[in-house]
């Protein structure tokens, strides 16, 4: 048979795959599950929340920095998932092992982390000042951002990893799966590490003024 009669079968194969691979049945099968589980997530992180009512009083400013918490913490681990996932389809990465890809977008992550961390602590504590409210000052604000972020930095990205090589192996797509199940961990998460270090911080308050 001609060399483009394979070729033609080979195209043809490809074609019926991705046809599949990014029909919107694949699309809602694989992703729909853990978009529920997303949405209740999101209800498990409210509930942390309405836990943090003491933390909230006592330290001036951790109300404004909540949410920026959250969503960096997001921004970043959804974005590692994205590129681990598309590291995985390329075949850059195929297991857990000292592989510069692995290791650079893991050390990446938490490098953002632990430098936005820091950025948000100081623009919390300005934007707290230029509302017209009490501020428990930039060391304060400051650290707690930095122990949350760099804490779920750390659980999420371990997460992403083993998540990311998981489901490609069970045969799902990573892109459909990795980013809603991170943002929903790391919703639970961030917001439980956040509570986790106002604790901390109002244990340590005497020593830090």
């Amino acid at each position: 048979m001609p060399h483009s009669a394979y070729h033609g079968d080979d195209d043809l194969e490809f074609e019926e795959y991705l046809g599949e691979y990014a029909s919107v049945s694949s699309i809602v099968r694989e992703a729909l599950p853990f978009e529920i589980i997303a949405t209740i997530g999101g209800v498990i992180a409210g509930i942390i929340f309405t836990g943090m009512t003491k933390e909230l009083d006592l330290i001036p400013g951790l109300i404004v920095i909540t949410p920026a918490v959250l969503g960096m913490r997001g921004n970043i681990s959804c974005t590692l998932g994205s590129r681990l996932g598309t590291a995985i389809h390329m075949g850059l990465i195929t297991r857990i092992d000292n592989n510069p890809e692995l290791i650079n977008n893991v050390s990446g992550s938490l490098l953002l982390s632990f430098i936005l961390s820091i950025v948000l602590g100081v623009l919390g504590h300005y934007v707290t000042i230029a509302l017209g409210l009490d501020s428990a000052g930039i060391l304060v604000l400051t650290l707690i951002a930095v122990i949350a972020g760099v804490t779920s930095g750390i659980m999420l990205s371990i997460v992403a990893v083993l998540l990311a090589l998981g489901m490609f192996r069970f045969g799902f797509d990573p892109d459909n799966v990795v980013t809603p199940a991170i943002a929903t961990i790391g919703d639970i998460v961030s917001m439980f590490m956040l509570m986790i270090a106002a604790k901390v911080v109002l244990a340590l308050w005497p020593i830090i003024l």
